[in-house]
């Protein structure tokens, strides 16, 4: 009872600290990170045993990186990020149901943190499964069902040569504004100004991440 009650007052002390670092601030370090990766000079930080350390007593990520799960795109490597530094959330085509939303809504209320960035990729399976059409087995049905409104989207843009990169990128679209939108912990931080939810495209040929416009 008596550690119960020190990790719920814990919790709500660490809630009630503000980022010491703002959402544009957080984007800017992701985005340089990934420009060292890009470019071959990633420097590989906070991977120390020093750092290990540090980490037992706590975790404070600067951002939240909701991705898809491809093994292509590791979010800590093409970021060039560290131990601890980094919030990820990973599933097929950027799907979100209550406890993805839930693990947001976590690092937001009691992590502090600023910036979730939401990361599409060319060539993703999920959406290329939605753009395809058709019967798919078990459980990927539900992967397809949350993808295929971004694919009507793509689809009454008029643009059916590039059905599946349209529908990548509406797809990110929908997911930022569902977690925009959601309700009460993180539409509230959004309304208060404390968090900044931006989306992104990863390139596969040449490793480099695009904000969406």
């Amino acid at each position: 009872m008596i550690l119960l009650l020190f990790a719920l007052v814990s919790s709500v002390a660490a809630s009630e600290e503000k980022s010491s670092i703002s959402g544009d601030q957080a984007l800017q370090m992701l985005m340089d990170g990934n420009a060292r990766f890009a470019s071959g000079n990633a420097t590989h930080p906070n991977q120390s045993e020093e750092r290990l350390t540090d980490l037992v007593s706590g975790q404070h990520p600067f951002a939240v990186v909701v991705g898809c799960s491809d093994s292509r795109i590791p979010p800590e490597i093409i970021f060039d990020q560290g131990l601890g530094d980094i919030f990820v959330i990973r599933t097929a085509g950027e799907v979100m149901d209550n406890v993805t939303i839930a693990s947001i809504e976590y690092a937001v209320e009691h992590l502090n943190v600023p910036l979730v960035l939401v990361l599409g990729h060319d060539g993703c399976g999920a959406v290329t499964a939605a753009v395809k059409g058709g019967e798919v087995p078990g459980h990927l049905n539900s992967l397809v069902g949350f993808i295929q409104p971004a694919v009507e989207e793509a689809k009454k843009a008029g643009n059916e040569d590039n059905l599946l990169e349209n529908s990548i990128e509406c797809n990110v679209d929908n997911v930022v504004e569902e977690i925009r939108t959601s309700e009460p912990i993180l539409s509230e931080a959004v309304e208060k100004g404390n968090l900044t939810i931006v989306g992104a495209c990863y390139h596969l040929d040449s490793g480099l991440v695009e904000i969406s416009e």
